[in-house]
């Protein structure tokens, strides 16, 4: 199916107009189409490989193991996928720009799907053929993110690049680690830093932006503060303890910076007025995702007391800050450019809560021995409803041009 739309006349630093013409199939007409159903199906698929390899004894990643396999590939799998469609539609309302599509989107699209091939089964090919092609990812979304910005001479954003280039570095490490040491799960908390960063950055800008204009519409006269001083205090903070996690996950200094960090953060999101935004599950979720931030934090910090699991710090970030924000945003994006309503549907708002869930099941499993193998199963159980419902009901948006009536 094509858009037959045809495109508006270009004004500079004007927001793109919805459902820009393409002569292709209109999957491949805007980059959150097929990059969010990729991370979604992904999702699913990863999970369930991994659940197999714990319970069934699966032989999935290869000279990875399973542990480390998994580790890669919701990060540099799932999460990459997310951010590049992400990335795909916000740069376009940043610079005024047509949006990334056609061909070159494709050509992406297959770079990302060699590289979950290969990593599947790196032997296949041998590890420094699967690295080198799994490696090529960020890097080109990277070169092809920089092109507009710097066309759409959005100088602002380029700090964005800075982000992908990191996350590059931190696949590339990843991947040595294993080859040189047997594990990579040591550079994972740089990538799980880096992309609660880019929450931080991003999420802080769209989070309080959304709800400020779905209070102002309901008429109320309080509304998100405004960026400030104190923001970017609370995010060096946070920069600072996530570093430290990164390098000195034991150390006293990283439980102070963690705890501080946290602190500074609950008192960003607090400012954002979340609570008023009951109503509305498509925003209230995007508050729930960022409040996993100041909760990692804490954990963190208890984890470098050696008062809770270091895992249970690091799963409280990945499934609750980086899984519930990618996901909220996926929705959120998928509605609002396809011409949709902003609101969530029933369903959707279950898949929020199943997520949620998740993301506070799988903390608990080391921090209750006893049932790790019922707690871990549940919340993988909770993971794969929500993706699988946001496979059903947004699987046809993502993958058609028309409209179509969500119950």
């Amino acid at each position: 199916m094509t858009i037959e739309q045809a495109p508006p006349k270009p004004l500079a630093r004007q927001p793109v107009p919805r459902g820009i013409a393409t002569t292709g199939p209109a999957i491949l007409s805007y980059g959150f189409r097929p990059f969010f159903l990729l991370a979604g199906s992904f999702a699913i698929l990863a999970m369930a490989a991994w659940i197999g390899a714990l319970t069934l004894g699966w032989d999935i990643g290869g000279a990875f193991g399973p542990l480390d396999w998994h580790a890669h590939e919701m990060l540099f799998g799932y999460a990459s996928a997310a951010l590049a469609g992400f990335m795909l539609t916000a740069i376009p309302n940043w610079t005024g720009r047509l949006p990334v599509s056609g061909l070159p989107l494709l050509g992406l699209v297959v770079v990302w799907s060699l590289g979950r091939l290969v990593m599947a089964w790196p032997g296949l090919l041998g590890e420094v053929p699967s690295m080198v092609i799994d490696a090529c990812f960020l890097p080109l979304l990277a070169l092809i993110a920089g092109r507009e910005i710097v066309a759409g001479k959005n100088w602002k954003n380029l700090k964005i690049l800075a982000g992908l280039a990191a996350l590059s570095a931190a696949n590339i490490a990843f991947h040595l680690a294993v080859a040189t040491t047997g594990s990579g799960l040591d550079v994972s908390r740089f990538a799980v830093g880096i992309y609660v960063m880019l929450i931080a950055l991003m999420g802080g800008r769209i989070v309080p932006s959304f709800t400020r204009n779905w209070l102002a519409r309901t008429g109320s006269s309080v509304l998100p503060g405004p960026f400030s001083t104190f923001d970017v205090v609370a995010i060096a903070a946070l920069l600072i303890a996530l570093l430290s996690w990164a390098i000195w996950p034991d150390s006293l200094v990283t439980a102070a910076a963690a705890f501080t960090a946290a602190g500074l953060q609950g008192a960003r999101l607090w400012r954002w007025h979340g609570l008023r935004t009951w109503r509305e599950p498509l925003l209230v979720v995007m508050h729930v995702a960022y409040a996993f931030i100041p909760l990692g934090m804490i954990m963190v910090g208890l984890a470098a007391l050696g008062w809770v699991a270091p895992a249970s710090a690091l799963h409280v970030l990945t499934v609750g800050a980086i899984g519930t924000m990618t996901f909220a945003v996926m929705t959120r994006a998928s509605l609002g450019h396809t011409g949709r309503a902003l609101t969530a549907s029933a369903r959707c708002t279950v898949a929020y809560g199943a997520l949620v869930f998740a993301a506070l099941l799988r903390p608990l499993a080391e921090l209750v021995p006893g049932q790790y193998h019922a707690l871990l199963s549940l919340s993988a159980a909770c993971w794969l409803v929500a993706f699988g419902l946001f496979v059903i009901e947004y699987g046809p948006i993502l993958a058609t041009a028309g409209l179509r009536k969500i119950r």
